[in-house]
């Protein structure tokens, strides 16, 4: 899909939660059906997600890791598709540097770390190493509720 200047506008008044499409229509100089219609063609290529999101620091007893994950294969794209299948993983990058994953995951006290990689993490075989950093404070990040 052609990411074009009136669909980056439309995501961007998306942006801090759902607003009318009238609004936005006006805002933008369009009909409403026009702005309905791209959205919802946003939507299915998905290229725009409209959810709800929280700030894991604003929710009790909840938590915020991000794992790095060497794995022994190149298989990239397949180690991150099974990563994203996980309890708990909010986001999957490929990157570059000493991993090949970085992993965003979300805890609470239900769900630990260690059932994290115990029940987890341990059902990919591809794995070769991983390196948990747990985030204190956030700023700027609000995630999916997946737990």
């Amino acid at each position: 899909m052609k990411i074009d200047e009136t669909n980056l506008a439309i995501i961007k008044h998306l942006r801090k939660g759902r607003k009318s499409f009238r609004k936005i229509a006006e805002d933008l100089g369009l009909t409403e059906n026009t702005v309905r219609n791209r959205v919802q063609k946003l939507m299915e290529e998905k290229v725009l997600s409209i959810t709800g999101v929280v700030d894991p620091g604003a929710l009790p007893g909840h938590r915020l890791v991000i794992v790095g994950v060497k794995l022994h294969d190149m298989d990239m794209v397949g180690a991150a598709q099974a990563f994203q299948a996980l309890r708990g993983v909010v986001a999957v990058t490929i990157v570059t540097g000493r991993y090949d994953l970085m992993v965003l995951v979300l805890l609470n006290e239900e769900f630990d770390l260690l059932q994290f990689y115990t029940e987890e993490v341990s059902k990919i075989a591809n794995v070769q190493s991983v390196e948990t950093f747990v985030v204190y404070k956030t700023f700027n990040i609000k995630v999916p509720y997946v737990l």
